[in-house]
């Protein structure tokens, strides 16, 4: 993704609301997550103690009521909170859909009693307070999806393939299932071999055995019921093999999950690399095609 991706859209959308994730306890945390102040700038933080969601309401009703919780990425050791997730925001906003930026937990030992369940509890209550709260914000509760770049597309993916994990209580009665999802050079696997050894380490540890690794890759868990998905990725991507989305994508394909997959020459980690063609630079139109041809935007 390009820095001219978003400078061309319509960039006057503003939060207009930060929700606290948890009413009450945060499940699994240790200590006082009030006494933890979060690390880091807005560009990249280094930890978060209270997961929120940011609200970005849609500019216009092109949506049909659609909405999406945007997962930012960071291979699970920071958030790159304002270029994949506020930015990512002011884009689905100006395109008439509610944006909900996620900055959930990271994996950390010394604030929660199960690292790698945090950020998938934090995804999966992101999810039911959206649609438990649909009314509120004029959102369809069955046209709720999710965006992930990077590590946050490992955590969009494990919610579309992990919602029905009982990992915590939530106080919200209704399905923490995407109706989609958009990943965005995700990682998919923990395979030694094809993931991103930071990601792998950061959530299950570089020693997780079989079993674990199996859990957390995405392509393994997914089913009839897994929600459809876009697909972006460049070949030369430098951190997160492209073969990553193609293992998915043929996952879904052989359940018969709807899904497209984009395939850039060139772009690198981040899609921020020009190219001679720069076709890369439009994917979010390739993007916005998709949710047309969905009926998630008019």
């Amino acid at each position: 993704m390009t820095a001219a991706l978003f400078l061309s859209c319509n960039l006057s959308a503003q939060e207009k609301e930060t929700i606290e994730l948890y009413k009450g306890e945060i499940p699994g945390s240790i200590g006082n997550p009030q006494a933890a102040p979060d690390g880091g700038t807005i560009h990249w933080m280094t930890s978060v103690s209270r997961p929120s969601l940011a609200y970005y309401p849609a500019e216009n009703d092109n949506g049909n009521g659609t909405a999406i919780v945007v997962c930012p990425g960071g291979g699970y050791a920071g958030l790159t909170y304002m270029f994949e997730g506020i930015e990512t925001a002011k884009w689905l906003s100006s395109k008439g859909i509610a944006a909900f930026v996620l900055k959930y937990r990271l994996p950390n030992d010394k604030t929660m009693k199960d690292r790698k369940n945090g950020p998938l509890q934090d995804a999966q209550q992101a999810l039911r307070y959206v649609r438990a709260n649909a009314k509120k914000y004029g959102i369809n509760p069955s046209q709720i999806g999710v965006i992930g770049f990077s590590a946050g597309g490992h955590l969009a993916s494990t919610v579309s393939t992990h919602y029905n994990d009982e990992v915590y209580k939530s106080e919200y009665n209704v399905s923490a299932r995407p109706d989609f999802s958009i990943l965005i050079y995700p990682v998919i696997t923990l395979d030694p071999a094809l993931t991103h050894a930071g990601t792998r380490e950061a959530l299950i540890g570089k020693d997780a055995d079989q079993k674990l690794t199996e859990k957390f890759s995405s392509d393994k868990q997914v089913t009839k019921d897994t929600p459809p998905a876009f697909l972006v990725h460049a070949l030369d991507d430098n951190l997160v093999p492209y073969t990553n989305s193609i293992m998915y994508t043929d996952a879904l394909r052989k359940n018969g999950v709807q899904c497209e997959l984009h395939l850039y020459a060139a772009g690198d980690h981040g899609l921020r690399v020009k190219t001679p063609t720069d076709t890369q630079a439009f994917w979010h139109e390739a993007c916005e095609k998709w949710l047309r041809m969905n009926n998630w935007l008019k």
